[in-house]
């Protein structure tokens, strides 16, 4: 199959601009290594926090993976002033930073040479991660899943209006399942999308069955949106746990208590399965390599017809 040729794919070494997101306990080398060897980006986490084990993730990406990959520093989570070292110091070439300010550790990745895109949830935060030199941007729509602005704009408003004010590539994020999604991202202004919930349905991921299974059996209005009025925004499934948190005025770190016994255990009550929207749309779970080359297939098929249709 013939890459995808944009200036993402192109910064990034892919064949085609598909970026796996950087989930928490999930996004590490068993589904990470299988986004890179199809011919997109995995992407490792730092989001959980355990560094030490993240550092032993990425080592195994050497032996599974000859392609390239990136790491995200999720600044909310990870607050050891020496990341950027650590980052620099397994090799990694590619960076996405997270949940916080971009001014805070762009300069130093770049000067390590590494190439460093922000992640945005609104046009401000946009202006001021490429005033902070980012080398592209993330741009996540408020139906995606996990942690969220509570002012969430949806992505078929956020992607344009950034893209009218940016000049850097963009990569879409939130909404982003298959082909016609993606080609509705690069009609938007993106050069590249990034998939969540489709990547925590894939074969390769090591979350639990009846995580996958809950995925599948959703519809596009089975998730709940937690710290409307507070932060952070958390985006996740419908379940009974989910539904009595929605009611609550602040919902704190302490849902993660049990997160574990959720994502490997299989237990949907011990806390949140964070999920996006577009989990109304997946209905069966697939390899990673068949979800990328059924993608490019439904790209190209939109992108050929949208063509026809104008001459």
């Amino acid at each position: 199959m013939d890459a995808i040729d944009t200036r993402v794919s192109r910064l990034l070494g892919v064949r085609f601009p598909i970026l796996q997101a950087p989930m928490g306990w999930i996004a590490r080398s068993q589904l990470a290594s299988a986004v890179s060897n199809a011919g997109g980006l995995g992407i490792i986490e730092t989001s959980s926090g355990e560094l030490d084990i993240v550092k032993g993730e990425i080592q195994r990406m050497r032996e599974l993976t000859d392609r390239p990959f990136g790491v995200n520093i999720a600044q909310l989570f990870v607050r050891d002033p020496g990341i950027v070292d650590f980052v620099v110091e397994q090799g990694v070439r590619f960076v996405t930073t997270s949940a916080g300010d971009p001014r805070r550790y762009t300069k130093q990745l770049k000067e390590a040479g590494l190439t460093v895109f922000h992640v945005v949830p609104t046009l401000d935060l946009a202006l001021k991660a490429v005033d902070a030199g980012v080398d592209g941007l993330v741009v996540e729509g408020g139906e995606g899943g996990g942690f969220k602005n509570p002012n969430d704009v949806s992505t078929m408003v956020l992607l344009p209006l950034v893209r009218s004010r940016v000049n850097v590539p963009i990569v879409a994020a939130g909404g982003i399942c298959d082909g016609a999604s993606m080609a509705a991202a690069f009609a938007l202004g993106a050069e590249g999308v990034q998939m969540g919930s489709r990547m925590v349905s894939a074969t390769e991921s090591p979350v639990h069955e009846n995580w996958k299974q809950a995925i599948l059996a959703a519809k596009e209005t089975d998730t709940v949106f937690l710290n409307r009025f507070s932060r952070p925004g958390l985006r996740a499934l419908r379940t009974a746990t989910t539904e009595r948190l929605e009611r609550e005025p602040h919902v704190g770190m302490e849902v993660f208590g049990r997160i574990l016994d959720l994502y490997f255990g299989g237990d949907m009550e011990a806390g949140i399965a964070l999920g996006g929207q577009v989990v109304g749309r997946i209905d069966a779970v697939k390899p990673v390599a068949q979800i990328l080359e059924e993608t490019i297939a439904g790209f190209r098929e939109t992108a050929a017809r949208l063509g026809a249709m104008v001459g």
